[in-house]
């Protein structure tokens, strides 16, 4: 629900509600803030039905580019909000990839977007399933663990399916 907004040349705002539980960020690699299973299941709903919503809601389609923790706001009942639309944009009609120079956060990113800078609503769902990984398995895609041939996919494979 937006509250309010402000758009003059050099400066555009929305106003939204206060989130009062904060970002996912700090829920999942928070040392004071814990998430059930089930928790983590509805919020990851959540920001699947945002996705879906931005993607098909319109007939303009709305690439978000930077799905991350510190990008979901959890609200006084852990419903998750996508925020930060900073990066996004919109496909015209018909449209499916645009060309950006503008990166992600790394980690997060699609390979084909930070090689070529191609955007698409395919980068968002890569992006989610990257968030989708890091809100259950507790760590983030850039952990120095991850580093050499280990990537987060990879050490979720071994964790769930063994070596």
């Amino acid at each position: 629900q937006i509250i309010s907004n402000c758009s003059k040349l050099d400066f555009k705002a929305l106003v939204f509600k206060y989130m009062k539980n904060g970002s996912l960020d700090k829920w999942v690699h928070g040392s004071d803030h814990h998430l059930s299973f089930s928790q983590r299941l509805s919020i990851m709903i959540d920001v699947a039905s945002a996705i879906e919503y931005l993607h098909h809601g319109y007939s303009t389609p709305v690439v978000h580019r930077d799905l991350k923790p510190s990008n979901v706001l959890l609200d006084e009942d852990m419903v998750a909000h996508v925020s930060d639309f900073g990066l996004a944009r919109l496909l015209d009609e018909g449209q499916s990839t645009i060309l950006s120079n503008n990166l992600a956060t790394i980690g997060y990113m699609a390979p084909e977007y930070g090689l070529g800078g191609l955007v698409s609503t395919k980068a968002d769902v890569y992006s989610y399933g990257i968030l989708l990984m890091e809100t259950f398995s507790g760590k983030e895609p850039t952990d120095s663990m991850f580093e050499a041939d280990m990537s987060l996919k990879q050490w979720i494979q071994d964790v769930c399916c063994g070596s």
